[in-house]
């Protein structure tokens, strides 16, 4: 017999292979390919017919690993078309270095055993109705958000709903945007649940991955907490998919095969006819959009736990207090940052921006310190004493010669949380002081660390958005946003709707047990409207007011862009062939095509970019008659094309 077997690599198609083994879709087979032997998948089509004749091979072996259910090949064949790459790719995604992982004995899954046990966790009220509204209709699909303020409890909420999923011997998957910090989450879970999760992401061992492959594919895994790429894990009976913070940039991936991870899993729940339930303080504009329309249920827990408060906000006009000679803190911050301190409050300085000056000129020739590879600056950091390509990874000594004589001498230009670090430390002596960001959270002394600033043993942090993102610290009650101005300026389309949940999931590390806290903001901008506007308790004011003008302007989510990004070694070569693909597929598209234009990092690792903006109807056409057009030109060599549909960064 003949079978349609789907292969982890390029190709959008099932090849066509034989074999007298009684095979059924979404089973796991070696087969040969080339002069190798590969992994595949029987698939639910044979590829198109074509003229050529090729000699059949036969399949080798079936392997032992429970069969990809219909419904997740389903998903894989739309995730494909969604986001214009082939079907190969979108498999390579379900498998773990191009492989299957054959069955483990049951013994190496006994850590994951899940028992449901009495659960000693109050709710209020409010949590309560929440709850109820998460469990009513949980066995088929359909997407709910849980909208809290920080610190309300959202996470005990949807551990409870989860319960009652894995009740029915089904298994559940929770998504976190940042997954490299997730001590405190896997602790949480730990005395709900009395298990540990099995966490998922690029940082774990081949072994544990295997094993996690294994666990989730034979159902011996009951929960995986995990960052994007566990969406494609082959559960055999998944019954339940959590979005934590889904209003989070980092559900982007950029790199490779570009998707955004919330969408995909609202697609994936779909498909295997299961609820989703996103959770967020601030939804995201596209979220907002779907409440609004009727299309996801919503439930909103308003009270804080414990009924703590949120913090107050405070204005320090830098117009009013005059900032010393290469200082970035008012004597006003120092008053208040004192006031806390001898509180024994926790005190954050907020500044997002990593190392320590993100701009390095000389003061003789006056040339920037630019990246060899990349049209950006190079960004000092003072902890490694180098200058660092936050891109490529390029890295330089401060040491140059100079264009008019002898070496360069240096000056640093604006700030970052090193250099406010410094300047903390010179102000505030006696006190223990962290920076908080990803140069310095995502090492293996990480845990130990958050453990001391959880304890009130660290008393100041400088940190980055990093901090953000759902860390419970029980003593932070005073935050100082260094300058608001570096943030709220921009050209990004969703620069407004970025900060106004930067702002709020920042206030709300703030003042979570109960003491009053503040956030004081630095400005030199007088509208201060702006501040009260991002940080109003209700998100939702300025939140129609976004949409009102997406929709004048016909942008998302009213409206679907796609970036097309053609990249090459000569500049000149790279235009032509963009106007060129431009004009060849001008016609044969549903939508508008904007450009092309340089891309905002015009060089990127040696390479020059020109972007095209499509824009067209939120429907698969656009997709469809854009995957034809692509497919039927033919790039001069040395140029490749790069797709991503609903961008969210136009770099």
């Amino acid at each position: 017999m003949k079978f349609p077997i789907l292969l982890p690599n390029i190709f959008n198609h099932p090849f066509t292979y034989e074999s007298n083994l009684n095979l059924k879709v979404g089973d796991y087979v070696m087969v040969p390919f080339g002069r190798s032997k590969i992994t595949g998948v029987v698939w639910d089509e044979f590829e198109k017919k074509n003229n050529k004749n090729f000699k059949i091979k036969t399949v080798i072996k079936r392997l032992k690993v429970t069969p990809l259910k219909k419904a997740t090949i389903k998903f894989l064949n739309w995730f494909a078309e969604y986001n214009i790459i082939p079907k190969g790719m979108a498999l390579k995604l379900v498998l773990l270095s191009s492989n299957a992982i054959e069955k483990y004995q049951k013994e190496v899954f006994k850590a994951f055993n899940f028992k449901i046990g009495a659960n000693t966790i109050l709710l209020s009220e409010e949590q309560k109705r929440s709850l109820k509204i998460m469990n009513f209709s949980n066995d088929k699909f359909r997407v709910h958000v849980l909208q809290g303020t920080t610190g309300s409890g959202k996470t005990i909420v949807y551990f409870s709903a989860l319960k009652e999923i894995m009740k029915k011997g089904l298994q559940g998957l929770i998504l976190l945007p940042e997954i490299g910090l997730t001590g405190q989450f896997e602790k949480k879970f730990f005395e709900f649940f009395g298990i540990k999760p099995a966490v998922w992401h690029s940082g774990i061992s081949k072994k544990k991955k295997e094993v996690i492959w294994s666990g989730v594919a034979n159902g011996e895994i009951k929960v995986v907490i995990g960052a994007r790429s566990s969406l494609f894990l082959p559960f055999k009976k998944l019954g339940s998919i959590i979005v934590d913070e889904e209003h989070d940039q980092s559900y982007k991936q950029d790199e490779g095969i570009t998707y955004n991870a919330r969408d995909m899993a609202i697609s994936r729940a779909s498909f295997e006819n299961i609820p989703i339930n996103l959770v967020t303080a601030v939804p995201s504009i596209e979220t907002f959009e779907n409440v609004k329309k009727g299309k996801y249920t919503i439930s909103r827990l308003k009270q804080r736990y414990k009924n703590a408060s949120l913090p107050n906000y405070e204005i320090i006009n830098l117009n009013e207090t005059k900032l010393e000679k290469q200082s970035w803190l008012s004597k006003k911050i120092i008053e208040k940052v004192n006031f806390h301190l001898d509180k024994k409050d926790q005190v954050l300085f907020f500044l997002n921006r990593r190392g320590f000056s993100p701009h390095v000129l000389c003061n003789k020739c006056f040339n920037s310190y630019s990246c060899p590879n990349c049209s950006i600056n190079l960004v000092y950091h003072k902890s490694k004493n180098n200058l660092l390509c936050h891109y490529c990874g390029y890295r330089s000594s401060l040491k140059r010669s100079c264009k008019n004589e002898g070496n360069c001498k240096t000056i640093f230009s604006g700030p970052g949380v090193e250099r406010i670090s410094e300047e903390v430390k010179k102000k505030f002596p006696s006190k223990k002081i962290e920076i908080f960001s990803s140069d310095t959270m995502n090492k293996k002394d990480s845990v130990s660390k958050l453990e001391k600033i959880i304890n009130n043993q660290v008393q100041i942090l400088v940190g980055t958005q990093l901090i953000s993102k759902g860390f419970h610290f029980p003593n932070l009650n005073c935050i100082v946003v260094v300058d608001i101005d570096l943030s709220s300026n921009g050209h990004d389309l969703r620069g407004a709707e970025k900060n106004l949940q930067l702002y709020h999931q920042l206030s709300g590390r703030a003042g979570r047990t109960g003491k009053p806290a503040t956030v004081y903001f630095q400005t030199l901008n007088n509208n201060h409207k702006m501040i009260s506007d991002l940080t109003n308790s209700n998100p939702d004011i300025f939140l129609n007011r976004e949409l009102d003008i997406r929709k004048r302007n016909k942008l998302p989510p009213f409206q679907r862009f796609i970036s097309l990004i053609l990249i090459g070694d000569n500049e000149a070569k790279l235009e032509r062939e963009a106007y060129k693909f431009k004009n060849f597929i001008e016609n044969k598209i549903t939508g508008k095509i904007l450009g092309p234009v340089n891309a905002p990092i015009f060089r990127l690792k040696k390479k020059y970019r020109i972007r095209l903006l499509i824009r067209g109807a939120k429907s698969l056409k656009l997709q469809y008659s854009l995957k034809a057009s692509i497919s039927n030109y033919k790039f001069q060599p040395g140029i490749k094309l790069s797709v991503d549909v609903d961008p969210i960064n136009f770099n």
